[in-house]
């Protein structure tokens, strides 16, 4: 847990929150004020939890794994844009309760609640965008509780006024149905569910990585009665015309529909697959995309991709870019 947010707190502090900048995409002040498109020159991982004062000095740039309350007085009148980045493990979802704002609108603060991740003009995840996923407020709290739909939430804000701030409380909730995951580390063996309905669930490791598939069960109806006859795995599905698969591949940068696909794999399978797949790019990611017709899932292993072996691997994002 600890390598995977120094890696993050790292790559985010190199590229910079630069707001939901999304092509076509009007989200009100967030679209239109330059507020996140600031870069931070400090990031700090948020050690245990408690009532915890945020120093803008030290943790303008946040990552925490943590729950507990946070509170933030702006020192200055200067424009600084922060960013609390929120991270739980993969059943989990994130909920955040503002305690108070005091946050004048008068002159350009503002609080941005945003389910999921943004980064370099990218959100994650990117399948399921949607307007709610955006909340912000100054001078009045938001009076419910905010969920998030997976196991990582933001918190991005600008307050400049003296004294002027906010208080937040973080708690981590079970997610029985968890879709889009977001891992600590690139180890460890997930599943990926559709439970027969429509749509897309990913996995996304922030760092290369070494995928195995362990077990697949894809496009395939359900039989009752009837020993399933397994048809092995399935490669090249979307050249082959099918409507359920799942893309193992790369990205660099968090909106993994703009990923590069190694392969798309379907099938029933019950056997460990023959070779994994070595993927080069800043995200490992494997998407679930689902038609509704099938009960759909893959489970899969991640492990760290050694650094020798980079130059070798099956995917190395960019490297056919022009």
């Amino acid at each position: 847990m600890k390598a995977f947010l120094f890696l993050v707190v790292a790559l985010l502090a190199g590229e910079g929150i630069n707001g939901l900048l999304l092509p076509g995409k009007e989200y009100g002040r967030l679209k239109s004020s330059p507020m996140f498109s600031h870069s931070f020159a400090r990031a700090r991982r948020l050690p245990r939890p408690s009532h915890r004062v945020i120093d803008p000095t030290e943790d303008c740039f946040l990552v925490t794994s943590e729950e507990g309350e946070l509170f933030f007085k702006s020192p200055s009148d200067e424009p600084s844009v922060c960013g609390i980045y929120m991270i739980a493990d993969p059943d989990k979802r994130i909920q955040v309760t503002f305690n108070y704002i005091d946050v004048p609108c008068d002159n350009g603060g503002l609080v941005a609640w945003i389910d999921g991740w943004e980064l370099n003009g990218q959100v994650w995840p990117a399948d399921s965008w949607d307007d709610d996923r955006v909340v912000e407020s100054c001078d009045r709290r938001p009076q419910r509780k905010l969920i998030s739909r997976q196991n990582a939430a933001l918190i991005q804000y600008r307050v400049p006024a003296q004294g002027k701030g906010f208080a937040v409380t973080i708690r981590h909730l079970r997610n029985s149905r968890p879709c889009n995951v977001m891992l600590f580390g690139s180890e460890g063996v997930y599943t990926l569910r559709n439970h027969g309905e429509t749509g897309n669930c990913s996995i996304i490791a922030v760092s290369p990585a070494i995928v195995r598939v362990l077990d697949l069960n894809v496009g395939q109806p359900m039989k009752r009665d009837v020993v399933d006859m397994e048809t092995g795995t399935i490669h090249r599905c979307t050249k082959r015309g099918m409507l359920d698969f799942v893309d193992i591949g790369g990205a660099n940068g968090l909106d993994h529909t703009k990923m590069e696909v190694l392969d798309s794999i379907c099938g029933l399978d019950s056997n460990e697959g023959r070779r994994p797949a070595y993927i080069a790019c800043e995200d490992t990611v494997v998407r679930l995309v689902s038609s509704g017709r099938y009960h759909n899932s893959v489970t899969l292993a991640f492990a760290p991709l050694p650094m020798e072996d980079i130059e070798h691997s099956d995917l190395i994002c960019g490297f056919d870019a022009v």
